[in-house]
């Protein structure tokens, strides 16, 4: 029972920092704010995670499962490379739109005055996003519909294109929806 409550305390925590990250004003998030927010003291926060980059390792772990569960399932489903780049550029924009506090943490901006560990981990993500586009990429170069030298070019594009999306929703205080004109820049790009 004890695994569970606090299991729901840490959740409570991240979803509590998350929604902290949407206020477009980009205040620093410190642990006193956090706590102040939540009703209750630093030290109870501390009790769940050891420290604030804890707790954005816990959110980008989230992100991580999510957009990496929803990849998995876009390529199981499709079987065609440029359905499959599609679909997760799509999935992707329309993660960031829902979850404007995550889209701080993917662009690394909620990053910037934190452990420097963090931001290599959100790379990371974005090398494994990167990676899932050349493989449905790979998947068109075997029906003719992408060149093989187009592959790892093509998919940094797509990759940096999504990116410009996250950062521009986040540079305009979650104004610009990167689902906007989505579906058509994309088609522009997977010609």
């Amino acid at each position: 029972m004890a695994t569970s409550k606090s299991s729901e305390k840490k959740h409570k925590i991240l979803q509590m920092l998350a929604t902290m990250l949407e206020n477009p004003k980009g205040e620093k998030i410190t642990t006193a704010a956090l706590a102040a927010r939540m009703g209750v003291s630093e030290a109870a926060l501390y009790r769940h995670f050891a420290s604030k980059a804890q707790m954005f390792e816990g959110l980008i772990e989230f992100i991580e499962t999510t957009v990496f569960s929803l990849i998995n399932q876009i390529t199981e489903e499709h079987d065609n490379g440029l359905v499959q780049v599609q679909e997760i550029v799509l999935m992707l924009l329309g993660f960031s739109s829902r979850n404007p506090g995550m889209t701080k943490v993917m662009t690394g901006d909620a990053l910037v005055n934190e452990d420097e560990r963090l931001q290599l981990r959100m790379n990371q993500f974005l090398d494994r996003i990167e990676l899932s586009i050349k493989q449905g990429l790979r998947l068109a170069v075997v029906t003719g519909k992408v060149a093989e030298a187009d592959v790892a070019i093509r998919a940094n594009l797509i990759v940096s294109a999504v990116l410009g999306r996250w950062s521009r929703f986040v540079k305009t205080a979650f104004k610009n929806d990167p689902l906007e004109n989505s579906a058509a820049q994309i088609n522009l790009l997977l010609r």
